[in-house]
């Protein structure tokens, strides 16, 4: 460990590295700052020290007059908030760190002990335990904020050994083994259909809003999700080298390409601390050159105020609550922050790109356009209706969706690749694509092949009777959500995606986007972003919710997930999660790491001021210890009450 103050944000990326670390299925105990025990240390302290100092100015018991057991009582009352203190200390002396809070912590409070001034070696000690308890506590809340989001990829599969289905881990899967993958659940191996056909949401993998049927020796990926029926797989590829752990490959370089960010509290710690020691070693030394009837243990308790004064202690507690503060904010409105530093970020946001299918749009079908020829546009969805209610296909149940209806069709055949055939009311039914029609000898307008969305074709008795139009649903939110990320000083807004060309283009002149690119695998999102960070005035956020988006989630300064329905690796990848799956969360979140920042820059200004008085008064002799912890507490918890500000403010 470093130090101290800037492990707030250490703190979280050690937890969630340890939640990476805690998916091989074994369980560890991380401990947990909301529990009990974590404040018991504290708790004995504090009882130990108010009856010690009761003892020692109110009741004055004779066997308290005793020094011994005034020294081995106030002890035990340090020991408890002090050991973790003085062991961090120790090791980071052994690291070469030895001007650290640690120590500076340990000395002053040690000090006072050799001064005879036990009550208040207890107190500065305690008091800092405190606040790391507080940070400890918000670093937790979050922790756990972010872990309740998330749902790991596939960790079982259903594989056929021994004349029986056996429940394993896909890691433990060989090539040529038969698995079965159940309606709702995601393939976890790369592999081949062995059952005749299903259809399979790709969105997450490919970006592609339409779900894909896949049909019996065709590739079916990991990272797929299955929507229609059990059907069986026969494993091409170990999991190590399927295409849902590539993707996770290009995620972790990524990761590796990304700039850490650091706090103002790290570099600020690294100057002020070893000055801080230099100026209370003067303090003890320079008087003696100068003061008459020069006392040691008057300069060294004042070189020991000195110490406890300027120990960051309200910094600790006030810029971590700043950005926690920040962070609660975001989680009551719906979006999860992983650290502070992105906040800070969030703030300096110019340019936002975004994933389409999930992100801007509802990632689900819905009927656009009713085209019928030479029939009744009611007659015309009574029919068809009737007809794809018998199949499951995501098409299908928009179109019932939207025309729901009692009429029931009869010798309803499914042809595989094309589409259904039945009869309604007496008459020969055909709903599918251009190849359906062919199949079947019906003719239609060449142009209707060149319509964008997704169509479906009919026929009856032998006669094109027109189409419907099916298309993915723009969220209401999203053009609102374009122009306040404009009016909040973005200045470039793109749109990648994996879709088809002409829907993104579509997609992104309706919401007034800047720029548009459809037709993207993973590597050409990383590219079109790459090469918007050759500018170094771009700050870059990314906006996605597809696996195919981890990698771009990992390379942008600020990484943003649609968490409601997101996919777990770009949920584990990004920086900040939109819990409702709203983009007008993002402008949101822009204005809350704005605010976020003006309240930590107050706190500094704050914590800075009073402790340049109180030293001054300290080196003069004019402070002792107590009024030094009273100052910094005082400060901590008006640096407290202006971070839990941020909470009640509507954004």
């Amino acid at each position: 460990m470093g130090n101290q103050c800037c492990s707030t944000e250490d703190k979280i990326q050690l937890k969630q590295n340890q939640e990476h670390n805690d998916h091989d299925g074994h369980d560890h105990d991380h401990g947990d700052a909301s529990s009990f025990k974590t404040y018991i240390p504290a708790i004995l302290s504090l009882v130990l020290l108010l009856s010690g100092i009761a003892m020692d100015y109110f009741d004055q018991p004779a066997f308290f007059q005793n020094e011994t057991v005034r020294i081995i009582w106030y002890t035990i009352a340090y020991l408890p908030v002090a050991f973790p203190v003085i062991k961090e200390a120790f090791q980071t002396i052994a690291k070469g760190e030895f001007f650290t809070e640690f120590t500076l912590m340990t000395v002053a409070t040690i000090g006072a002990f050799i001064l005879g001034e036990y009550p208040e070696g207890v107190a500065v000690m305690l008091f800092y335990a405190v606040g790391e308890l507080f940070q400890n506590a918000a670093v937790e809340k979050a922790k756990r904020n972010i872990q309740a989001l998330l749902d790991v990829r596939p960790e079982e599969v259903n594989v056929f050994r021994n004349n029986q289905w056996e429940v394993i881990h896909p890691e433990k899967v060989e090539i040529g083994e038969k698995i079965q993958i159940k309606v709702g659940e995601k393939v976890p191996l790369d592999g081949v259909m062995l059952s005749e056909v299903s259809s399979f949401n790709t969105a997450a993998l490919t970006g592609e809003s339409k779900p894909t049927s896949i049909k019996k020796d065709e590739t079916v990926l990991a990272g797929m999700l299955n929507l229609e029926k059990v059907v069986e797989v026969q494993v091409t590829k170990k999991f190590d080298d399927s295409s849902l752990a590539k993707i996770l490959q290009l995620v972790q370089e990524a990761n590796s390409r990304k700039a850490p960010t650091e706090l103002f509290i790290r570099k600020f710690a690294k100057i002020y601390t070893p000055i801080v020691f230099a100026l209370a070693v003067l303090i003890i030394i320079l008087p003696y050159f100068f003061v008459q009837n020069y006392e040691f243990n008057t300069w060294f308790y004042r070189a020991l105020v000195f110490l406890v004064i300027s120990c960051p202690c309200a910094l600790v507690i006030s810029i971590p609550l700043g950005y926690f503060g920040g962070i609660g904010a975001a989680s009551r409105n719906g979006i999860l922050v992983k650290g502070s530093n992105f906040l800070d970020l969030l703030a300096k946001v110019n340019t936002i790109v975004m994933d389409k299918t999930g992100t801007l749009t509802e990632g689900v079908f819905e009927v656009q356009t009713i085209q019928p020829n030479g029939i009744s546009e009611s007659e015309f969805l009574e029919t068809v209706a009737a007809l794809e209610k018998n199949s499951t296909h995501p098409i299908a149940k928009a179109i019932v969706d939207f025309h729901p209806t009692k009429t029931s069709a009869e010798n309803v055949e499914e042809i595989s690749g094309h589409g259904l055939k039945g009869k309604v009311n007496g008459k020969e039914v055909l709903a599918g694509n251009g190849k359906l029609m062919k199949k079947f000898g019906i003719s239609y307008d060449a142009q209707i092949d060149e319509i964008v969305e997704s169509i479906v074709l009919v026929g009856i008795d032998g006669k094109f009777a027109g189409y419907i139009t099916i298309a993915d649903k723009i969220k209401e939110d999203a053009a609102n959500s374009i122009q306040l990320m404009k009016e909040n000083g973005v200045q470039q807004t793109l749109m990648l995606s994996g879709d088809k060309d002409s829907i993104v283009q579509k997609v992104a002149k309706e919401l007034n986007i800047t720029n548009a690119f459809g037709g993207l695998l993973p590597e050409g999102k990383v590219e079109k972003l790459e090469e918007l960070k050759r500018n170094p005035e771009n700050v870059i956020a990314f906006v996605g919710d597809g696996i195919n988006d981890a990698p771009v989630l990992a390379l942008a300064d600020v990484g943003i997930a649609m968490g409601g329905m997101g996919s777990d690796v770009a949920i584990e990848t990004a920086d900040v999660i939109i819990q409702t799956d709203q983009p007008s969360k993002i402008p949101m979140a822009m204005k809350i790491g704005r605010k976020t920042k003006q309240i930590v820059i107050q706190n500094i200004a704050l914590a800075f001021g009073v402790k340049v008085i109180v030293l001054i008064l300290g080196a003069g002799g004019l402070a002792t210890m107590w009024e030094a912890v009273f100052a910094d507490v005082g400060v901590a918890f008006l640096a407290i009450l202006n971070a839990i500000r941020i909470q009640r403010m509507n954004f």
